[in-house]
């Protein structure tokens, strides 16, 4: 399988599976947390490579793993997740207004209402590995379309915004609204999106080693600043 293939029912139900199965860390994320947390990754401020978020979907503190049966299954479950992150990736490149966040339903009398509460601890988590590069959206106009992320998914809320989250009603209502928002939250951070690894263009022809030195002493450049490069 390629690894832009998206998963087949049969596989998202294996790693689904997999995830709460007692070879996994106590603390592994669950299929809902991991699609959220995904998400914030696919599209937050910053590229950051697997190497970096791989390891905390066992646990918070990355120093977890699971309890491998052998190196066969590990590479066949990392496949299932990276494939599940492109998926998103591509959904989100191809037509980011049918992205679905993957929630949870119950049944509360004789309705069905969204819960979004694991997606949204999932979602938190991953701008949690760059805390610091998502402060601009905050004081941004797309502020307000956070909000519902952050009452659902965010550590420690205020008293006076319980009751917003506490009601299964409204929680359902928070759900739609981030369904609805994270396109929007998509577009914001496009246009300021970094790379992995920035490279520094050199706007100044090398200095030659026995060309005078650039900083104006007339001494060669490799007796002069040349010297503490080596």
């Amino acid at each position: 399988m390629h690894l832009d293939e998206p998963l087949t029912d049969k596989e998202f139900d294996e790693l689904d599976q997999f995830l709460l199965s007692d070879r996994s860390p106590e603390d592994a994320m669950t299929m809902d947390t991991l699609h959220g947390y995904l998400t914030a990754i696919a599209i937050g401020p910053e590229t950051i490579m697997p190497a970096e978020w791989l390891p905390r979907i066992w646990g918070e503190d990355g120093k977890q793993a699971p309890n491998w049966k052998n190196p066969k299954e590990e590479q066949r479950i990392i496949n299932l997740i990276m494939r599940f992150m492109n998926e998103v990736l591509i959904t989100f490149e191809a037509a980011p207004k049918e992205f679905e966040p993957l929630f949870c339903e119950h049944e509360i009398g004789q309705e069905t209402l969204i819960d979004a509460e694991a997606w949204c601890w999932g979602f938190w988590e991953g701008m949690e590995l760059r805390p610091g590069s998502w402060d601009p959206v905050w004081d941004s106009e797309v502020a307000e379309l956070m909000r519902p992320i952050y009452l659902l998914g965010a550590d420690e809320i205020d008293e006076s915004e319980l009751p917003e989250v506490e009601d299964p009603h409204k929680a359902h209502k928070l759900a739609l609204d981030i369904e609805a928002n994270i396109p929007a939250i998509y577009r914001y951070w496009l246009p300021l999106r970094k790379g992995a690894v920035e490279t520094v263009k050199r706007e100044e022809p090398k200095v030659g080693r026995n060309d005078d030195c650039p900083c104006g002493s007339g001494k060669k450049y490799k007796k002069c600043c040349g010297a503490d490069a080596g």
